[in-house]
């Protein structure tokens, strides 16, 4: 099947009409994307959109050939002002199967949200699956896909736990490829864009593009280990998150535990288990190693290990001057840190773990503060040193540092 991408934007398009935020701002030529509408080997179109006989025509085709015209998301509003030759758009029902006399088969899938999505198989048995925007499947076959689709179309920036959830059943595999459609202002077009899409492992074309599908493309190549940086309220446990957001099963570990008393602390642990995704399993501990070292497992996100050294400094009697200058304490603060540095070189599982950046701070006025500040400086360009992937988080904003 040849798949032309008339559209990729959300609904309203990408830049929003009289929209002022920097997104809008920015997205300019290759990055300007009309809403999403596709062309299926120019006799299927999923989404009727305004201008969508110019797009083709842009795109080096026309809409001459389309015998069907299947509608994804309910229209607000007037229907579509439809050109002339065009058969008139439908949504067909949820679980309803048509079949083409080109040979394309076509099944509603039904939806989590309002609207439909499509699974279309080709005459070459090719199969891809089409959501409109904001939308998951609810449900699978019984047994799950029966093999995973060659082509994904959905909003991944949007409803990441879809992803997961297609991942978790099956219809998505390791060599499915992933592309990311509806997009809107939300995230800044250009290298930001893809950076986020590449760590859900999807990718996304511009408008006008062909997709062949089925043709083999590389998987953007998830890191193994991924280490995130950042200073207080720097976005970068929402970085760390977003990251793993399109995979199912996710073990959360907090190594901070809970503090009986402290409502600041209870009110910042409740915001980190809101933004979890329901699928995803939490682990209060600060015994990584084995969970390091298990083998396949699903992947990991740690948070943090600042927290971490706390509580092997507290171990270690680290905080006591009299100890830490005996080297009583020092060495077995070493023994611990050398450990969980070697269990993140022998990691075989996906990782990603957060930790603060508190050298670029004013200087702890104690020495026990100046100890952690060093010791934590120490880990953090360890532990960097085990990870193919680097980042610092600078209000919102993640600087690739490597990877």
């Amino acid at each position: 099947m040849e798949l032309t991408l008339l559209g990729t934007g959300a609904p309203a398009g990408l830049p929003r009409p009289g929209c002022p935020c920097a997104a809008c701002a920015t997205a300019a030529r290759a990055d300007a994307r009309a809403a999403t509408a596709l062309l299926v080997d120019g006799v299927l179109l999923l989404d009727l959109t305004p201008g969508a006989a110019l797009a083709a025509a842009r795109a080096g085709g026309s809409l001459h050939g389309v015998r069907q015209v299947l509608l994804s998301h309910p229209h607000q509003g007037p229907a579509p002002e439809v050109p002339a030759g065009l058969p008139a758009p439908v949504r067909v029902p949820d679980g309803r199967r048509l079949t083409l006399i080109s040979g394309h088969r076509v099944r509603a899938v039904a939806l989590d949200a309002p609207g439909t999505g499509y699974e279309v198989g080709g005459p070459d048995g090719e199969r891809l699956l089409y959501l409109p925007p904001g939308a998951g499947p609810a449900g699978l076959p019984p047994g799950g896909s029966p093999a995973p689709y060659a082509l994904v179309l959905m909003d991944v920036l949007g409803r990441p736990d879809a992803l997961a959830r297609l991942r978790a059943a099956g219809a998505v595999g390791p060599t499915t490829d992933v592309l990311a459609v509806h997009i809107d202002h939300d995230v800044p077009p250009g290298p930001e864009l893809h950076r986020r899409l590449a760590a859900a492992g999807a990718r996304t074309e511009p408008d006008g593009a062909t997709v062949v599908v089925g043709d083999y493309r590389a998987v953007p190549d998830l890191p193994r280990r991924t280490l995130v940086l950042g200073g207080a309220r720097s976005g970068k446990s929402a970085e760390a998150e977003r990251r793993l957001a399109a995979f199912p099963d996710v073990l959360y570990v907090a190594t901070g535990g809970t503090r009986d008393g402290d409502r600041e602390w209870a009110v910042r642990v409740a915001a980190h288990r809101e933004r979890r995704p329901p699928s995803w399993h939490t682990a209060e501990t600060c015994d990584l190693v084995p969970l390091l070292t298990a083998e396949d497992a699903p992947p990991m996100l740690v948070d943090c290990l600042a927290l971490w050294l706390t509580d092997a400094m507290d171990r270690a009697g680290a905080w006591d001057d009299d100890r830490w200058r005996s080297g009583e304490a020092p060495r077995a603060l070493a023994e611990r840190t050398g450990a969980l540095v070697a269990a993140f070189r022998a990691a075989s599982r996906t990782v990603v773990a957060v930790s603060n950046e508190v050298g670029s701070g004013v200087v702890p006025a104690t020495a026990a503060g100046r100890r952690f500040r060093d010791e934590l400086g120490r880990l953090n360009a360890a532990v960097a040193a085990e990870c193919e992937h680097v980042l610092l988080v600078t209000a919102g904003t993640a600087l690739p540092l490597r990877g």
